[in-house]
């Protein structure tokens, strides 16, 4: 083996770091409004969602690929986790003050409980794509694209 061969295995893998790479800053709260809304979190113009809860592969307006989000779970637990902030307290306020029959109790809560969950679905799952664009998560980071 030469010199500089064993200079090649012995030099230390090149590690990506944060500061070594330039980009473009991304904000945060934008992106999220951006998702929020259904639309593209880079450009704010084009459609995020192609279907209820299906991404489109990538924004019309500006060509963002969308392939690379992974939302998977997470909308749906703070789907949950926002409904049951709103339906919980007010159902105990209600039964604590009132305290009305249990059918008229179900024939609300439950109701309210579905058409919140499904209002609130496609909103949070766009908000979440929009936050992982900004944070350059799962392949959204041109600079350093996940293999």
């Amino acid at each position: 083996m030469t010199a500089q061969g064993l200079k090649a295995a012995s030099a230390p893998p090149i590690v990506w770091t944060p500061d070594s790479a330039v980009a473009d800053k991304r904000s945060v709260w934008s992106a999220l409004k951006r998702g929020w809304r259904g639309r593209c979190p880079r450009c704010g113009e084009g459609k995020l969602f192609r279907a209820f809860l299906k991404v489109d592969n990538a924004c019309s307006v500006c060509g963002l690929d969308f392939t690379p989000h992974r939302a998977d779970d997470l909308p749906a637990y703070l789907v949950i986790v926002i409904v049951g902030h709103v339906v919980v307290p007010m159902a105990l306020l209600i039964e604590t003050n009132y305290s009305p029959p249990v059918w008229l109790q179900l024939s609300i809560y439950l109701p309210l409980t579905l058409v919140l969950s499904l209002l609130l679905l496609q909103p949070v799952k766009g908000a979440v794509v929009g936050v992982q664009w900004a944070l350059r998560m799962h392949g959204f980071d041109e600079q350093n694209p996940e293999p």
